[in-house]
């Protein structure tokens, strides 16, 4: 069997006295969209913040292409021993918010990083950006600065940005949640195609019809645990868990 492309054992995660996460595994292989349901507060977005290391876990252990992102370079607990550097490198993640800087257009937006963290020339970097703007359908906006654009078209920039590191994860946490419902198709869309190109993707999201009509596995988390997993159509459509089908009820409704 090849080796998965990130694994989480027994992940706990807490926020001075909350317990956030009470000890989550999930394994995801290499190409696979993994989508992650559940309420508000469930630890969902927790779970990625953990994954990229934004948020370290207290206990448990993350791997990463094999690699455990969590013992890293280094001896013991606390960051010394969290491999930063090699999962900055591997895992994009896409927030709610989009976080542009302002006054930069959306071409500077997806360069900067490349230029500062990877030290690529500015002549290169701006022909990757110009690829990677084209990737998402925004080429003709480079010299856009963010109040230029739609937040659907701002959130597409926010993916070129975390694209131009030429990650090996995606992460998504709610990208679509702040989008009036008109602009949410456009982001949908440019994440089928990265789907369809292979990236391995965690996706926190409501958008059911998304998580079943790309989605590998769902994930449905309640309380800080995972509650059910399995495929899309199976647990969305046929949940076995209580929990899941009171969440589910509700979302369908409305």
């Amino acid at each position: 069997m090849p080796e998965a492309m990130v694994q989480l054992k027994g992940i706990h995660k807490r926020f001075g006295s909350l317990e956030v996460l009470k000890g989550v595994d999930l394994e995801v292989d290499k190409g696979e969209v993994v989508c992650i349901l559940g309420p508000s507060g469930s630890g969902k977005s927790t779970l990625l913040r953990c994954v990229n290391l934004l948020a370290p876990p207290e206990e448990g252990e993350i791997f990463l292409e094999g690699e455990d992102i969590c013992k890293g370079p280094g001896s013991g607990t606390g960051e010394q021993s969290w491999n930063l550097d090699y999962v900055r490198q591997r895992v994009g993640m896409v927030f709610q918010q989009f976080n542009l800087f302002p006054h930069k257009t959306a071409l500077e937006n997806v360069t900067m990083a490349p230029i500062r963290v990877q030290k690529t020339g500015r002549q290169q970097a701006r022909r990757d950006g110009m690829a990677f703007l084209e990737r998402v359908g925004l080429a003709d906006k480079a010299g856009a600065y963010p109040a230029e654009l739609s937040g659907g078209q701002q959130q597409r920039v926010a993916i070129a940005r975390a694209l131009a590191m030429e990650p090996h994860v995606m992460l998504f946490d709610e990208v679509t949640s702040a989008l009036d419902p008109e602009l949410v198709k456009e982001v949908l869309d440019t994440m089928r195609e990265l789907a369809e190109e292979g990236m391995t993707m965690l996706v926190v999201t409501h958008e059911m019809g998304f998580a079943k009509e790309v989605g590998d596995q769902v994930v449905f988390m309640d309380g800080g645990v995972v509650v059910e997993q399995g495929d899309p159509k199976q647990v969305l459509d046929n949940p076995r868990e209580e929990r899941t089908q009171q969440f589910l009820g509700l979302v369908l409704e409305r």
